[in-house]
């Protein structure tokens, strides 16, 4: 099967497979605060992290919602270890509440003091970045036209890490059980993982002459 996006086949497609083929794709459990010190967390399903040094994770919002509006502001946000054991508390911070109307107290999340910025952390996520704003990016279509999309992108600033995870000088990944979005309604769990050795570097190939 080949089509076009515009121009798919909604009889054997009715739902576009996009974000179904685009995955695992890492949650954006993103915390912000605006200059009046309303609080905002809200997961995201377009994140991830673009540079190892800086350190720079990012965010892309669907319209120019609170999280988008908060960090703009503020330039700053926080970002949050989605796990298994919070993926009911994570999906009831994604209702529409009124501005103003906290999503921590409505999927009965606790709160943590960030260090250097001002938004607060979810306690219980095993990890969470501290960021602070480097670039925001309306996204644009081949022709031209503005898209209502805004990439975020954040410098991490601080990192809170629960000990517990790190075993033998490394983060144990898959005890902590971070989830993934993938298509439709469906998410994935990281709790097994496997490793392989890149290979060797090629030598350079003497030339005839």
């Amino acid at each position: 099967m080949f089509y076009e996006p515009a121009d798919r086949d909604r009889d054997r497609l009715p739902h576009d497979p996009f974000k179904a083929l685009v995955c695992p794709r890492p949650i954006g459990w993103i915390s912000t605060m605006d200059l009046a010190g309303r609080v905002n967390l809200a997961p995201y399903s377009f994140f991830n992290a673009f540079s190892s040094s800086p350190p720079i994770v990012g965010f892309s919002s669907d319209g120019k919602k609170d999280s988008y509006s908060f960090a703009e502001e503020s330039g700053e946000f926080v970002w949050n270890m989605a796990t298994y054991s919070l993926r009911f508390q994570m999906n009831a911070s994604s209702a529409s509440l009124e501005r103003g109307h906290s999503e921590f107290n409505h999927a009965k999340l606790v709160t943590a003091p960030s260090r250097l910025v001002r938004a607060p952390r979810v306690r219980d996520a095993p990890a969470s970045f501290e960021c602070k704003v480097v670039d925001i990016i309306h996204l644009r279509a081949l022709d031209g036209r503005m898209a209502d999309n805004h990439l975020v992108l954040g410098q991490v600033v601080g990192v809170h890490l629960d000990e517990l995870f790190i075993k033998d000088g490394r983060v144990d990944t898959a005890s902590m059980r971070p989830l993934a979005r993938c298509g439709y309604q469906d998410y994935a769990v990281a709790d097994i993982l496997f490793a392989i050795d890149r290979p060797a570097g090629v030598g350079k190939v003497a030339v005839e002459g």
